[in-house]
């Protein structure tokens, strides 16, 4: 987009000099028809041969001067499409940099809401740690490091919050026929189910 934008900015200022190069050629053809009218307009000239050579300068002046502003008004029409084009891009290189920071704002935001987040588990897990049996507490770990570190998960309201599947009639039946230490695992997820007031059964 950048380089677009530089591209777009420096075809409007080659155009914008083309056009004063042609408004300075503009500016001399006229000032020097001026100058050819006013000798005419004088008197000063009794030549024939010199009042027609004069008189057909002014002419082709005059010529010259419609197609150098012909050509100006071509230029004029580039230079407002490159200028059109310069600051559509201008806007949106704008945007997308507000977009950009928003982006980061966003970003940063929710690592600090993660960190807070591990930082808390990680203070329940030492309250919790005490009360966990070693043998327990090695399989907990051996499966964190098999499901992408998530080794249990809690039942809420009949679904498993590892794979968000609905428990089925079975499962719901097998889960409250468990003992209530005994290891329950997902049959889809294969993550530890953790029964809960929300578990809904």
């Amino acid at each position: 987009m950048r380089s677009q934008l530089v591209v777009a900015q420096t075809e409007a200022s080659d155009i914008g000099r083309e056009q004063d190069k042609l408004e300075s050629d503009i500016d001399q053809v006229r000032q020097r028809m001026t100058r050819d009218q006013d000798r005419l307009d004088s008197g000063a000239i009794t030549s024939a041969k010199d009042l027609e050579s004069l008189q057909h300068e002014v002419g082709s002046l005059h010529k010259r001067q419609r197609d150098l502003e012909d050509v100006e008004l071509e230029v004029m029409e580039r230079l407002e499409e490159a200028e059109k084009k310069a600051t559509a891009l201008g806007a949106e290189q704008s945007r997308l940099a507000s977009s950009v920071e928003d982006t980061e704002r966003r970003r940063v935001a929710a690592h600090v809401a993660i960190d807070k987040d591990v930082e808390f588990a990680q203070r329940q897990r030492v309250t919790v740690l005490p009360d966990i049996g070693e043998e327990l507490l090695t399989y907990y770990e051996k499966l964190r490091g098999k499901l992408d570190g998530i080794a249990a998960v809690a039942i809420k309201q009949r679904r498993c919050d590892g794979c968000r599947l609905d428990l089925s009639a079975t499962d719901v039946d097998r889960i409250r026929a468990a003992a209530e230490d005994e290891i329950i695992r997902c049959e889809e997820c294969r993550r530890i189910q953790v029964r809960t007031a929300e578990s809904g059964l």
